[in-house]
C-alpha cells in the first residue's frame, strides 16, 4: 500500500521487527491476521462510538501490518499464492470495516446521513474496484490500472476521519468521501475498459 519509495523507507524501519518475530516463531500469516483483527476492532468498535482521532491512531498501528508481514514472507521467500490470497482476502474485509465504521456513526451519533451514505457508496465502489481485478487476473488479462488504488483509499478516509474527530469540519470527510466514490467508479470504468480492450485484442490474433 506504499509506492517504491515509501516502501524501502519502511523495510528498513520494519525489517529488525520482522527478523525478530521470525526468530521467536511468528509466522507472516499470523501478522496479517493479527493486523486485519486490529483495524476491524479499530473501525466497528471505536468509530461506531464517535472516537473518530483515537479510532485512526488505533487502526493505523495495525495497518503496518501490511508491510510487516511481506517483510517476513521476503525472509523466509515464501511471496506464495496462499499468501498472497490471505492478505488480499483480508485486506477486503479491513476495508469493508473501514467504511461501515464511518458509515455506523454518521448513520447514527454522528447525525450525518450524507456522510454515512456517502460511505456506504465507497464501501460498495472499493469492493468493485478490487473485484474487477481479481476476475480479469482470473481469466487472463490485466487490469492494474485506475485513480482510486487501495492506498489513496485507505490514506484519505483515515486522514480526513482521523481530523474530523479533532475538529476538522465534517464538510470536509463529506467531500473526500464523495470524490473517493466518484474516483472508484472511474477506476471501474478504467479496468473494464482495459479488459475489453485486451479481449479485442485477443480475438483479433485469433
Amino acid at each position: 500500500m506504499l509506492n517504491r519509495h515509501a516502501r524501502g523507507f519502511f523495510t528498513a524501519l520494519f525489517s529488525p521487527l520482522a527478523r525478530w518475530l521470525l526468530k521467536i516463531g511468528v509466522s507472516p500469516d499470523a501478522i496479517t491476521i493479527v493486523g486485519t483483527a486490529g483495524v476491524v476492532v479499530g473501525a466497528l468498535v471505536f468509530y461506531p462510538l464517535g472516537q473518530l482521532w483515537w479510532g485512526t491512531i488505533f487502526i493505523t498501528a495495525f495497518i503496518f501490518s501490511d508491510v510487516i508481514d511481506g517483510i517476513m514472507a521476503r525472509m523466509q521467500d515464501r511471496g506464495g499464492r496462499w499468501g498472497n490470497f490471505l492478505d488480499s482476502t483480508l485486506d477486503r474485509l479491513a476495508d469493508g470495516a473501514l467504511f461501515a465504521g464511518v458509515a455506523i456513526w454518521f448513520f447514527t451519533g454522528g447525525a450525518e446521513t450524507g456522510i454515512a451514505v456517502s460511505a456506504v457508496v465507497c464501501l460498495v465502489l472499493g469492493m468493485v474496484v478490487s473485484y474487477v481485478r481479481a476476475k480479469a487476473e482470473s481469466l487472463g488479462f490485466q487490469a492494474n490500472v485506475g485513480i482510486a488504488e487501495r492506498a489513496e483509499r485507505l490514506v484519505s478516509v483515515l486522514v480526513v476521519t482521523g481530523f474530523t474527530g479533532l475538529g476538522l469540519p465534517s464538510i470536509v470527510l463529506f467531500v473526500t468521501l464523495i470524490l473517493l466514490a466518484v474516483a472508484s467508479l472511474i477506476t471501474v470504468v478504467q479496468r473494464v475498459l482495459a479488459v475489453r480492450r485486451q479481449s479485442l485484442a485477443d480475438t483479433e490474433l485469433g
